[in-house]
């Protein structure tokens, strides 16, 4: 067989597969007694796919393609809009007054990192619940400040801000980029909003070499995050940009290295002088892909979230596929996909902003029509129930100590029912039961995780989104390791039982929660 270089193999893993003996052309893979034949497992992904959950079981492979699209929180909530819009759904605009109608599906985003779309059941009725699956777009990581431009012993480097809880030492020593969003200046003279991102290794903080730091093995790594926590750009000095000198310190183009801004300019196809704001993220350039002996792990950055968010994403698209999917449900099903959770989710675009309440009390109004019953939203939110899905700490072989020994998630095991007494999560009992109910409909595994006493224990948007208005909410999760680090891992399994479980909570809930009586 000839030889394939690793970077090919990296880049290009069906070179490697074509090359394998007829006999290796497909594999067949036992998991928990069940036996599927599947084909060669994606390495990599780096194109879109198209095919639905009839023709392929597992989304694995588009959620690859969809972390691989989704860089910063705009990136997703783009991608996920384009994926609705060719799934049929209409664009609503927060600004408009809507028109909806029982089986119709819509949606809207706001900032382009906020999105909520839903599906309205054939047979909805004034006073009818939603149900709804949460998760949020953001997570850790760096942020170009306002004014990036730095240099030091002829390095040009780029100033940051931490955002959110990250694991900052895992951001050292990576092939790293920018991407985000860019406010550029048409030829009319209006605004327009635009996605950037470089996709080539274009940034890198370095470590200290051990020989001028040799205690750090013993004493830690703990860099200052202000003076020490800062990339490198490049070392081609200022001079070679004599332009930027005549630029007036006030102008936005001073406030960043011109170098950085014609390298955008270059990626947008627009001159320097259009742009006007830049609002960038530091990104790990490595992509997305599967790992471990049997390919049974996805190595990532940014699954916590969005590995919950797509598999919402794609559980609420392919629950209403066709007209017949809407035909018998008497709810509404949605998905609210908000940005900020990682920093307290208040803001205009966060859980903590009133935008999936006031969406739904919009669409509870547009439905009514001309009933003039009393509290129609409010009986709406009583029958509703709210999914708040975010990653779960899975248990890590080299530290079990730090689990409560009885609540110890593992990896292909199932989602992840979370509970907190002092309700840092806002699962109930009933909440837990109704939830587990539909897993169990299905042959679904659950977990069940509870924090250690002598720990503290992080939240979600559940909580908030539970106080809200008062929505009976569950707080669930896919186990993971390495939470808030520049390189996440979870296991592909567990991917594909999340989408089953929120895809079956979409289809059945209905029928189990008038099964459930609680004065």
């Amino acid at each position: 067989m000839a030889t394939i270089s690793r970077a090919q193999l990296l880049h290009h893993p069906s070179a490697y597969f074509s090359r394998l003996p007829h006999s290796h052309s497909s594999f067949s893979i036992n998991f928990r007694r069940r036996k599927f034949s599947v084909t060669p497992p994606l390495l990599c992904s780096s194109s879109s796919s198209s095919s639905s959950a009839s023709t392929n079981p597992s989304i694995v492979g588009d959620l690859l393609n969809y972390l691989n699209e989704s860089w910063t929180q705009f990136h997703a909530t783009a991608e996920a809009k384009r994926q609705l819009i060719a799934a049929g759904f209409h664009l609503l605009n927060e600004n408009d007054e809507w028109d909806l109608r029982p089986g119709g599906r819509y949606f809207f985003t706001r900032n382009m990192s906020c999105l909520v779309a839903f599906a309205v059941g054939e047979k909805y009725i004034v006073g009818n619940g939603f149900h709804v699956i949460a998760a949020h777009t953001d997570s850790p990581c760096l942020k170009l400040k306002p004014k990036s431009a730095s240099s030091k012993s002829n390095y040009l480097m780029l100033n940051v801000q931490t955002y959110g809880g990250g694991l900052w030492h895992t951001w050292f020593d990576r092939d790293l980029s920018v991407a985000g969003r860019v406010i550029v200046r048409a030829s009319d003279g209006s605004f327009l909003h635009k996605l950037v991102k470089v996709k080539r290794p274009l940034l890198r903080v370095p470590t200290l070499a051990i020989h001028l730091n040799r205690t750090v093995n013993t004493d830690g790594f703990k860099p200052n995050l202000e003076t020490q926590l800062v990339p490198l750009l490049a070392t081609k000095p200022e001079e070679a940009f004599p332009e930027s000198k005549e630029k007036s310190s006030s102008s936005p183009k001073a406030a960043h290295h011109p170098l950085l801004m014609q390298i955008l300019s270059d990626e947008l196809g627009c001159d320097v002088d259009d742009i006007v704001n830049i609002e960038l993220n530091i990104c790990d350039t490595q992509p997305s892909c599967l790992g471990g002996a049997n390919n049974e792990f996805i190595f990532s950055g940014r699954l916590d979230n969005l590995a919950s968010s797509y598999c919402a994403l794609r559980a609420l698209v392919d629950s209403c596929g066709s007209p017949a999917d809407l035909s018998s449900e008497h709810a509404i099903r949605m998905i609210a996909l908000f940005d900020n959770e990682e920093v307290g989710s208040d803001s205009y675009q966060g859980a903590g902003a009133p935008t999936m309440f006031q969406a739904m009390r919009r669409i509870a109004g547009s439905l009514a029509n001309s009933y003039a019953g009393e509290s129609a939203f409010d009986r709406a939110i009583r029958q509703s129930f709210l999914v708040s899905a975010d990653m779960a700490h899975g248990v890590h072989p080299n530290f079990m100590d730090k689990h409560e020994e009885h609540h110890r998630p593992e990896m292909h095991k199932g989602l992840v029912i979370k509970h907190n007494a002092n309700q840092r999560y806002a699962t109930s009992g009933v909440t837990a039961f109704l939830f587990k109910e539909v897993a169990k409909m299905h042959n679904l595994p659950t977990q069940e995780f509870v924090v250690r006493n002598d720990m503290g224990c992080g939240s979600t948007i559940g909580p908030i989104l539970a106080s809200g208005v008062g929505i009976r909410t569950v707080d669930c999760g896919i186990a993971q390791l390495s939470m808030h680090s520049v390189r996440e891992v979870c296991g592909k399994e567990d991917i594909d039982i999340a989408y089953k479980h929120f895809k079956a909570f979409y289809q059945t809930f209905s029928s189990i929660d008038r099964k459930l009586i609680v004065d």
